[in-house]
């Protein structure tokens, strides 16, 4: 058991890794990962709000947006996420998990609504801004909260299928669209604005199950808060008992020691990151840039070529967004335990290089002509099937390869180069491809996603780590330790 609390510059012993990696599956655990993952189910929502209802945006009497506006607010939407991603996760290192998951959900409300409320282009890309930069922080101090509080045995299955409710919001969206944009149901003027409402609704559920979650105690231990760790952790000890109604594995003896002086490691951590932890960095930055580019680039343009090259309305555009969704969610939780069984390494190669290969090649029938709108939609839900688990375990791979006292900037840092480079690129070079109106031109933005996805599965045969079932603490020494 951890001893008693040092005074500042001691060193202490803990063993509140090891006390949370040995806890069975409780409710406790089913509330982290409703409570935080729900995040992933609010930015799947606001990026099909935007596909989904692109064409409602072009029509409305208000806004009146072309094309390439569409795909400019939604380049906003990501660039306010990366600034949301650094300066929120910065703060979630320093301040602490549950402060800033409360913090970064409150931002996203208010903006999301703000956007139903938009008069014009430059005001809908202001508001679509801050909402992603309260997206952002979630992708931050979620990811970082999720990891540390569950059971080292089923981290991978789980980081998985949280990241990959990013679809279940997706499926939300579309379903609601076909609502909203029905003018038997309101006018679609109304309607619009609506959808981006209904998501601060949401918000505010959001909030209410978050107060019934605790600090990391991983974060208190190594910002100089042994005691109140152990506190945490025993008050989750005793409710796991109580949930399960029988007593509790022993405690491996996996006691770490670690320093209580220093409560900051930016400086540290960084310096981590480019020297002992290198060849994970290049991984990391691989991972995150392939699937940002090869997602947004797709997803938050295929209401436009929807429209465009197979004439579908806009009110029927959710009736295609719906089964890719679907398709998208059940890749993570078909495929994620081979993650925890086979490995992460052969998995994290497999999963990029075959949905690259298969973007490429649906990407060229497209081009010819091949396919109508049925096909089209059937192609990507196959790929994506794939896809959506390389990219969620691209977070996964991320914010297990990093200590502690810098995970969530670790994850920030990954999330906001991926994003800035592949994310905020993609929609609008595709749009403005979409624009040209020539299939042969979008066939090259096909064939540049794709291409990055199978880089990123080399990159990871060779850098890949081998972190399945392993604690945190194993992975990646905190830099505290003693």
């Amino acid at each position: 058991m951890p001893k008693d609390a040092p005074a500042v510059g001691a060193v202490f012993e803990t063993d509140v890794p090891a006390r949370l990696d040995r806890l069975p599956w409780s409710g406790f655990h089913w509330l982290v990962i409703v409570a935080l993952g729900i995040a992933w189910v609010l930015d799947g929502l606001e990026v099909t709000i935007v596909g989904s209802l692109s064409g409602a945006l072009q029509e409305s009497p208000t806004l009146h947006l072309t094309a390439t506006e569409v795909g400019a607010a939604a380049s906003a939407y990501l660039a306010g996420a990366v600034v949301g991603a650094l300066f929120f996760g910065w703060l979630t290192d320093r301040l602490g998990r549950k402060k800033l998951f409360t913090l970064t959900v409150l931002v996203y409300l208010v903006a999301t609504i703000a956007c139903g409320l938009s008069w014009s282009f430059w005001s809908f890309a202001a508001f679509r801004c801050l909402t992603g930069m309260g997206i952002g922080g979630e992708y931050a101090a979620v990811n970082a909260t999720i990891q540390e509080l569950i059971p080292a045995r089923r981290r991978g299955f789980t980081d998985l299928v949280v990241n990959g409710s990013f679809w279940l919001g997706a499926a939300l969206g579309a379903a609601g669209a076909l609502v909203v944009l029905d003018p038997a149901v309101m006018p679609p003027e109304i309607g619009w604005r609506a959808a981006f409402i209904i998501g601060g609704v949401l918000g505010v559920l959001v909030l209410f199950l978050r107060r019934f979650l605790p600090e990391s105690p991983r974060w208190l231990m190594t910002h100089g808060q042994p005691e109140e760790a152990e506190k945490v952790v025993l008050e989750i000890e005793q409710r796991v008992q109580r949930e399960t109604g029988r007593r509790l594995p022993p405690v491996p003896q996996q006691a770490l020691r670690l320093r209580s002086d220093v409560k900051s490691w930016f400086g540290e951590g960084a310096r981590a990151l480019l020297t002992q932890y290198r060849r994970r960095t290049i991984l990391g930055v691989v991972l995150m840039a392939a699937q940002a580019f090869c997602y947004n680039a797709v997803f938050f343009t295929y209401a436009l070529v929807l429209t465009r090259f197979y004439n579908i309305a806009s009110a029927r555009v959710g009736l295609f967004m719906l089964p890719f969704a679907i398709g998208n969610f059940l890749g993570p939780l078909v495929l994620g335990r081979l993650f925890d069984t086979v490995g992460r390494r052969i998995m994290v190669t497999l999963t990029y290089a075959l949905s690259g290969v298969l973007m490429a090649l649906t990407g060229w029938m497209f081009a010819v002509g091949w396919l109508d709108a049925m096909q089209q939609t059937a192609a990507w839900t196959v790929i994506f099937f794939v896809a959506s688990a390389a990219a969620s375990s691209a977070y996964l791979t991320v914010g297990e390869s990093f200590p502690l006292e810098v995970r969530a900037i670790a994850i920030a840092l990954f999330y906001a180069f991926g994003t800035a480079v592949g994310g905020v690129a993609g929609p609008a070079l595709f749009g403005a491809l979409i624009d040209t109106g020539s299939r042969m031109s979008i066939l090259w933005g096909y064939l540049l996603g794709g291409g990055l996805m199978v880089a990123g599965g080399v990159v990871a045969a060779f850098l890949g780590l081998d972190a399945e079932r392993r604690g945190l603490e194993e992975i990646a020494p905190p830099l505290s330790s003693a």
